[in-house]
Formats: C-alpha cells, structure tokens, sequence
C-alpha cells in the first residue's frame, strides 16, 4: 500500500450526520478525517454566509427537533441557516383513518415549539459553512477499497492509492453503509413495500406553523409546514400508488393531495416536480465492531411517519461526540470499553423509536374493522390525556 496519514479518526460519509459530527469533534484537538465519494454542494465565498440559492424549494425536508436544532447551533451549524428558509412548527395535527383525531401544541407543552423545518440543503449548507477553516482533513470526492483492522488502528485503502489509518473509523455513510458491511456488522432489513413520495405545494389558506398528518388505509399523508403560504408533502403510500402519483401532471397530483388532506389548507399548487424513495426498516445486531462504530442511517433506518429519523442520527453524532471526548484528545478513542459505552448510550432511544414506527405502520396498514376501531379510540383517548401527550412532546423534541 502507498504510504498514506494517520489519524485519530476518520469519518466516511459527508451527509448530515458525518458533517455534524466532525463538527462536534473539530475542537476537541483530535485529529479528524472525512472520506466523501461524492464532490461538495457549490458554496458561497468563504466571506458569504448566505445560502447559495435564490429560488426553488427543496423536495428533501426535515422536521429537525429542538434537541437536533441546539446540537446544531452549538456545532456553529444553526446560525448560518437563512431565517427565510426555516418553518417553526408549533402546533401537530393527527388524524385516524375514520373520525378520531390527536393535538399537539408547544404552548401546551411548556417549549417554544415542536420542530423546525429545514431544506436538506440549508442544512448541508450551514454544516459545511461551520467546518470551513476547521483542523480537519478532507478527502473528497474520494472512494475506498478496503478497510483492515490491525492492531491498535483500522486502516481504509482509498481507491487514488494513499492508505489512510486512525484508531476509529465512523461509518455515516447511509443505509447501504459499505463500512457496516466491510466491519462484518449484520444487519435485518424489512421491506414496506413503500415509497415515500415528497413535493411542495403552495397553499390557499395559512398553515400557521401547523403540520398534519393523516393516517388512512393506504399509507400515511404529511403535510410540513414550509416559510409563507408553502407545505412539505411526505406520502408514504404502496409502490404502485407512489409511481401513479409521481407520474400524474401538476394539477391532478395536487387535487389529489387536496382531496387526501380533507381540503385542510384549501388549494394547492405544486411548486416543482416531486421525487420518491423507498421505505424499509433496518436494524443492526451491534452499533460497533472492533475499530469501527456507526452513526445515521448506516446503523439505524425507520420508518418516516415520526419524521425522527435525522434527529436519531444528530442524536448518535451528539453521543459519540460526548463519549470520544470525555477522556480527553491522548486516549485510544477506538477502545472497545469505549466504544461500548456509545452503543449502550443509543440503543434504548433507536430501538423506541423503531418499535413505535414499526407499529404504527402495521396497525394502520390492518383493514380489520376491530382493528380500526381499536386505534382510532385509542387517538381519541390520547388526546384527552395532557400528561401522556406531554410526554410524547417531550420524548419528541430531545
């Protein structure tokens, strides 16, 4: 192998969670490694702050929690996001698939508000602003070969020839995570048979910083609150129904979306083509393996009915980041003992999350009418009880 770098730690994956984390871990006098296949979104000039687009919505939304949102701003994240370009999200309406219905409101929960709403991009975009000027080794765009665990120190053979080793390697490298596979960490995949279909609308009536969603016995329908008269569309439908609304023209997708949102927020007019990606569990039998520990959808991947997926990851990269530096920058931040105490630190919050998404999507994907019965009076129960809706709010906003 060409002689190559060595590190404290190399990070392979440059999405959301990878960024965030090396974020996290830029001051704590570790030296930092990210491998990135894919080149960097155009940026602005190292003296701009602005978000380099002036038009056009971004089909790729997140409902980033008030937990998410302070992690991000004590990253030096948050403050670069574009004010103009951020939903606050207080109030939450659910609705069953026949007359029951569930509300929650920040005011009611004692917090400023439920979520923000965030464009993929924006976020990217704040992310990479925070890490410029940062101590960190980039390379990017840049693709691996080989991952070996030695003794002592995991080494990652990149594909232009130089071998880079460090004595942790992070795979954020998303849900078909090759780190996950090369550190022989098993995983179970559970096919929905879904696709999750999103695109923007603008709207005929405020949405007054309230998100919907409607729980109907072909899928679940979200609509996410966007700046002005503009909602987020997240469907997550059967496949064959996504393909159909994917492929119908503007004016019939949004009567569509009209019609499944019970007229909610009035007309709506799609704002640019829609897109879709497939829907599926994933769970791993361990966060770790010698050398290596995973973070985001490289070790986790539920269903986006709770919108908590991205919040699960910036929880993993806040975790890992705590656990790394707690013995200071001149320990072995790839220790097993170490590592250990991550994976003990996540498993309880993915492993709710994942049971509560999983049941949901099976409870209302069931025609039997005892079963819709039972699930619509259990949303009208819920509803009548503060103290168990507040503590969904709470468990919620982390």
């Amino acid at each position: 192998m060409a002689t190559g770098h060595e590190h404290d730690i190399i990070i392979v994956g440059g999405g959301l969670v990878g960024l965030s984390l090396a974020r996290a871990l830029a001051d704590t006098g570790l030296d930092l490694a990210l491998v990135e296949p894919q080149p960097p979104a155009p940026s602005p000039a190292a003296s701009s702050t602005s978000l380099p687009i002036t038009d056009g919505w971004d089909n790729r939304v997140y409902a980033v929690s008030p937990g998410s949102a302070a992690f991000l701003e004590r990253c030096g994240a948050w403050q670069h996001l574009p004010r103009d370009r951020v939903a606050q999200v207080e109030t939450m309406r659910v609705y069953g698939d026949a007359a029951a219905s569930l509300e929650f409101t920040a005011y009611d929960a004692g917090i400023g508000e439920l979520a923000w709403i965030v464009e993929a991009r924006a976020l990217q975009h704040g992310l990479r602003t925070a890490l410029r000027g940062q101590d960190m080794r980039e390379y990017c765009p840049a693709n691996w070969t080989e991952l070996a665990i030695e003794p002592g120190a995991a080494a990652l053979l990149l594909d232009n020839g130089p071998e880079l080793k460090a004595k942790l390697v992070v795979g954020a490298d998303g849900a078909e995570s090759r780190v996950r596979a090369a550190a022989g960490i098993a995983v179970a995949t559970r096919e929905y048979g879904q696709l999750g279909v999103v695109a923007n609308f603008s709207c005929e009536r405020p949405h007054r910083g309230t998100a919907f969603q409607w729980f109907m016995r072909d899928g679940v329908l979200a609509l996410l609150p966007l700046p002005g008269n503009r909602v987020s569309m997240v469907w997550s439908t059967a496949q064959e129904r996504g393909r159909e609304l994917l492929a119908a023209p503007a004016a019939q997708l949004a009567a569509e979306v009209e019609a499944a949102s019970r007229g909610a927020l009035g007309g709506l007019e799609l704002l640019a083509p829609g897109a879709a990606f497939p829907l599926r569990r994933q769970r791993v039998t361990q966060f770790t393996a010698p050398r290596v520990a995973l973070a985001g959808d490289a070790a986790h991947n539920v269903h986006p009915l709770a919108g908590q997926g991205v919040n699960l990851g910036f929880r993993d990269a806040r975790a890992l980041a705590e656990v790394l530096t707690s013995r200071g920058p001149r320990h072995d931040c790839g220790e097993r003992a170490l590592l250990r105490r991550y994976e003990r630190a996540r498993a309880e919050d993915v492993a709710a999350m994942e049971f509560m998404t999983d049941g949901l999507q099976k409870l209302f994907m069931n025609d039997a009418v005892w079963l819709m019965k039972a699930r619509n009076l259990g949303l009208d129960l819920v509803d009548r009880q503060p103290l168990i809706k507040n503590f969904l709010v709470r468990h919620a906003v982390m």
